[in-house]
């Protein structure tokens, strides 16, 4: 019986993401396919952003706990894999964890020239850098999480736009339509929040 899970596995190997995330909703064992594939990236890519790699494990369990969890409400649509359906949901774990260690530890980022560009200059430019940094971050988390992942991986990591497109299994051109709509909410909501 343990052979017969193992051989099917073995032969999920080549199976697409999203077939193997349908198929774990009745066999859970099938499931650690996907683990398998994306737990060192999503691990890497957590740590970019909460700092350490003992607190990127969490938030990559916990993402895991989540795609595992909502694995029957994901849908196959034109421009949504599971790829960039599980790292919205890593990026928007990512950054909540981020937002409760900022709060217990009071710790702060440095911003990119660019993003710190795209923020509304205030009357006396009161803010130092790394308090904007938590501005930004605080304004990140009231943007809707296709707009926050974009700008997240475009400013804070530093990926070109063909990067992410091919991330997230879309267009160059559909990455930079989303890149400058989510600039304007930067926008919009940086002014609500001063």
């Amino acid at each position: 019986m343990l052979l017969d899970l193992h051989e099917k596995e073995t032969e999920l190997g080549h199976e697409s993401d999203e077939k193997i995330l349908a198929l774990s909703v009745y066999h859970p064992s099938m499931f650690a396919v996907l683990l398998e594939r994306y737990e060192d990236a999503f691990v890497r890519k957590a740590e970019q952003i909460v700092g350490t790699k003992e607190d990127a494990e969490d938030v990559v369990q916990d993402t895991f706990t989540k795609i595992y969890r909502y694995a029957k409400n994901f849908e196959v649509q034109e421009g949504a894999t599971f790829k960039s359906w599980a790292y919205k949901i890593l990026m928007n774990t990512s950054f909540t964890h981020y937002q409760k260690m900022k709060k217990k530890r009071n710790t702060t980022v440095p911003l990119s020239e660019e993003l710190e560009a795209i923020i509304p200059d205030t009357q006396t430019r009161q803010f130092e850098k790394f308090e904007t940094a938590d501005l930004v971050l605080s304004v990140f988390e009231k943007m809707s999480a296709p707009f926050r992942s974009v700008l997240y991986m475009y400013f804070i990591e530093g990926k070109s736009q063909a990067e992410i497109a091919a991330e997230e299994g879309v267009s160059v051109g559909a990455i930079k339509t989303r890149v400058h709509r989510a600039k304007e909410e930067f926008k919009k909501v940086t002014m609500g929040v001063y």
